[in-house]
């Protein structure tokens, strides 16, 4: 009882933080804290180990680059997804310590899964707000301030709901799953990472380079931005 006590005591901060993070994806304030790098290190950070988080957002940040939130088409919702991937990747680690092997192939797996749940989920948020408007359609049309009010509070109250439901069930199914595979596992853990690595770095390859074709300056931009990059992890070093 004091295991699984122990256990659940994350879930409503994880839970909450997913229903935030979730909420600015579209709704508000979309400030970027979605993107899985963040979200995933706030999942983490949570359960006291930010850098398993940002190890596994960095990888979902790669399959993320894949997508491209557009109007009111079907897309992965990466900002729940991230922050339960980022704290099933803190199953077994500490402050400073990547994530254990094991959990960190679930919480990618994990992240996934959520991230195309979660979009499923938006689209059914979406389709409830305009079930919800329609009955109201002469009072916006006549420009009412407390329909329009009424009605964003009601999508964003919506949304927030809809990902932290998302989060904490997922983080229930996960965590468990992530302690046995963690007990379990018995392939190299650089192996396993460079298996991992080397599959979300395929997909960020092949987003990157289809970028290329598709939008003028996107090679100079690349550059540029690696060049930065590499200077400050050098003088960092």
């Amino acid at each position: 009882m004091t295991e699984l006590f122990a256990a659940l005591v994350p879930l409503v901060p994880v839970a909450l933080l997913a229903g935030v993070v979730g909420l600015d994806v579209v709704s508000f304030p979309q400030a970027m804290i979605s993107r899985p790098i963040v979200g995933a290190t706030l999942g983490g950070a949570f359960l006291g180990a930010p850098e398993a988080g940002l190890v596994c957002g960095t990888a979902l940040e790669c399959l993320a680059l894949e997508s491209l939130p557009v109007g009111a088409s079907r897309y992965p919702e990466w900002g729940s997804a991230s922050v339960v991937a980022g704290a099933v990747a803190a199953v077994g680690a500490t402050n400073s310590s990547f994530p254990d092997v094991g959990a960190f192939a679930v919480a990618v797996l994990v992240g996934i899964v959520t991230a195309w749940i979660g979009g499923w989920t938006m689209v059914q948020h979406r389709q409830l707000i305009a079930r919800f408007a329609r009955p109201r359609l002469d009072q916006l049309a006549a420009g009412s301030r407390n329909t329009v009010v009424g009605l964003q509070v009601f999508g964003m109250t919506l949304d927030l709901v809809r990902g932290a439901l998302l989060g904490g069930l997922m983080y229930c199914l996960a965590r468990p799953v992530a302690t046995l595979v963690n007990a379990f596992w018995t392939v190299d853990e650089d192996l396993s990472r460079a298996v991992i690595v080397a599959s979300v770095a395929a997909v960020a390859a092949a987003a990157v380079w289809k970028d290329f074709h598709a939008i003028s300056g996107t090679r100079r931009l690349f550059v540029v931005s690696l060049a930065v990059g590499t200077l400050l992890v050098v003088a960092g070093a």
